[in-house]
């Protein structure tokens, strides 16, 4: 007989303790250490790039058999849904405690593009509640709409309820994690982790949830981040690109460059990956079929935040490098390869900059909007989604700066079609209202370099 789960208790759990403005003491959130059968939990989705897929991890505690069941209607006693067997990863917290789970991972094949689909996971016997998502449109000629932000943790997670309002309202048909989880991801032998995707489970069992690495994930060289989430690319998820209708989201790792124990040859491994897809995306037939090209990194190029971080230096590494030890310049990269908008976190604020490049502003040609063909990438940080570190307070403006706020909240992205591109920030505390947008233009329709 075939068991579901009932979430009552955790969601009545999360419901009193975001009624405190904490989502959940790690104590009470790890109630799974004393369960002993394979409850799965901490369902989230990620996308390889294929509209008739949808990947979508889960943890149990004990070792369980891998099974995803979908359809397009609710289940009920005469579903008989498409079901397909995953894999399990057995992931031991390396930590003194040495907690272990079991990480399970399915993929969902054979998805009519842009159709609502019902889905639970278990072993076969035990499920979880019943899901449902929408698959994504395949092609270029649609406009996907993102919420992006970084720095979202356990503790003061103000942007939630309104995050899981527009994914739950259909406003949101991805979300991207700038880096930067739970703060952290390992803390308490690897509860606050667990707490964590418990509460991006609404969110994230709804829609795509692409993940950048930040500095937060660096324990025991990035393994919870490593190992708790799915994305393409065969690099542990730490850089690789997708495209969603007419744009290609690049991420890298910029923590490479800051925790050199962990090895300096993945700098030049994944500035070689760089050149070459940049190379590719910014080809002419590329740029016909998808002309945006958009990064997505944790720590900025650009910020005058009053911490004094790499993205406050003159000679930044990040942008420039580091020629005594052969790092090249990834802004130089960027710049050569047209990329039109960088997205960035860590600095807990929002800031918006003037098109710029080596430090200096080459707005657009249209007096009435500097984003209308740009000469150089635009740069954008949003890392204010919340956390127990609260928010970043600024220096003085630079010439680049555009606007700067340190309001809790998150971005949203419209990429409207192939010629425009809009980008709110959204404030939590002002009622969600809107504290900035605007509106990126680009009519060249052709591969092309920043002169």
């Amino acid at each position: 007989m075939m068991k579901t789960i009932s979430w009552l208790a955790i969601v009545l759990v999360f419901t009193a303790a975001e009624a405190r403005g904490v989502v959940v003491k790690h104590a009470e959130a790890n109630t799974r250490d004393r369960v002993t059968s394979p409850l799965p939990e901490q369902v989230h989705l990620s996308w390889d790039g294929d509209a008739s897929h949808m990947t979508v991890t889960w943890s149990t505690v004990l070792s369980a058999s891998t099974v995803v069941q979908y359809q397009l209607t609710k289940f009920d006693n005469t579903s008989q849904p498409m079901e397909v067997n995953g894999q399990q990863t057995k992931f031991v917290d390396p930590a003194k405690a040495q907690r272990t789970q079991y990480i399970h991972r399915g993929v969902m094949v054979d998805l009519l593009p842009k159709t609502f689909y019902y889905y639970r996971v278990g072993d076969g016997v035990t499920w979880t509640e019943v899901f449902r998502f929408r698959s994504l449109q395949s092609g270029s000629d649609w406009n996907p709409r993102l919420a992006v932000f970084g720095d979202l943790g356990v503790e003061n997670a103000q942007s939630m309820k309104r995050l899981k309002r527009d994914v739950l309202k259909g406003r949101i048909d991805m979300v991207i994690h700038v880096g930067d989880f739970g703060y952290d991801l390992n803390d308490d032998d690897g509860r606050v982790g667990d707490a964590f995707l418990r509460m991006m489970q609404p969110v994230a069992a709804t829609v795509p949830y692409q993940t950048v690495v930040g500095n937060h994930e660096s324990f025991a060289n990035f393994t919870h981040y490593k190992n708790r989430f799915t994305m393409p690319g065969g690099n542990d998820g730490m850089f690789y690109d997708f495209t969603v209708g007419p744009a290609t989201f690049v991420v890298f790792s910029t923590e490479f460059y800051f925790y050199l124990q962990f090895g300096e040859e993945q700098i030049t491994r994944q500035y070689t990956w760089l050149e070459k897809e940049l190379k590719r995306l910014n080809h002419l037939a590329a740029r016909k079929k998808t002309p945006w090209i958009i990064t997505l990194g944790h720590r900025p190029m650009y910020c005058s935040n009053d911490d004094g971080d790499d993205c406050t230096l003159r000679d930044s590494i990040i942008r420039t490098g580091n020629r005594t030890r052969g790092w090249k310049s990834l802004e130089r990269l960027f710049h050569r390869h047209g990329v039109d908008l960088c997205v960035w976190a860590h600095e807990h604020s929002y800031e918006r900059m003037w098109p710029v490049y080596n430090r200096q502003v080459f707005n657009g040609s249209n007096p009435s909007n500097p984003y209308d063909n740009p000469g150089a990438p635009v740069h954008v940080v949003s890392g204010s989604a919340g956390c127990k570190e609260k928010t970043d307070n600024f220096l003085a403006p630079t010439e680049w700066d555009a606007f700067r706020n340190s309001d809790y909240g998150y971005m949203r992205m419209h990429v409207r079609n192939r010629t425009h591109i809009t980008v709110e920030q959204v404030s939590d505390e002002k009622g969600g209202g809107i504290t900035d947008t605007f509106t990126l233009v680009k009519t060249r329709t052709h591969g092309f370099r920043y002169h």
